[in-house]
């Protein structure tokens, strides 16, 4: 965890204990790209999976092995490893604020319930992140994704300081 701007624990930081959460370790990329990239104040998170601590969760499609409750859960992990990555490769305290998301599900054909999933993702980042947790979001349905997920997830976000192009 890198504290940049100063020694204290960070608002979020104290936010996520008040609530009893703790961010997993980061996944790292499963090819040959970053995890993170920054271009001036704006952080460009890549997709993030259910994995938590090197564990691969909630595979299989929505509706059928999966209920949306799994769903809910599983992209809520994903928001937890978007915060987990700012806070190892940044410093969790620069986020001005969290501007667009997009989530990728596998849904059987007659599963019709991604917004309730993809609340997972907003209501994690609204809860830990407050204010600047508002955002705009995506949610697209796909045929595959990598390992069996049922779900994914990317981020941008504002940067509170201006930083070179900088990949993680």
């Amino acid at each position: 965890m890198l504290h940049s701007i100063q020694d204290e624990k960070s608002p979020i930081i104290r936010k996520l204990e008040s609530l009893g959460i703790e961010l997993p370790e980061p996944p790292l990329p499963g090819g040959n790209y970053s995890s993170l990239i920054t271009r001036s104040n704006v952080a460009y998170i890549a997709i993030q999976f259910p994995i938590s601590n090197g564990t691969f969760l909630y595979q299989g499609i929505l509706g059928e092995e999966l209920d949306t409750d799994d769903g809910y859960q599983a992209i809520r992990l994903c928001a937890l490893n978007v915060l987990a990555q700012i806070d190892k490769y940044l410093d969790i305290q620069l986020i001005e604020g969290l501007n667009h998301i997009e989530i990728f599900y596998r849904g059987s054909d007659d599963w019709d319930s991604a917004p309730l999933v993809a609340n997972g993702a907003s209501n994690l980042f609204a809860e830990v992140l407050e204010d600047k947790g508002h955002h705009t979001r995506s949610i697209i349905g796909v045929k595959t994704l990598p390992r069996n997920f049922s779900v994914g997830l990317t981020a941008t976000l504002t940067l509170r300081v201006s930083r070179s192009w900088i990949h993680y």
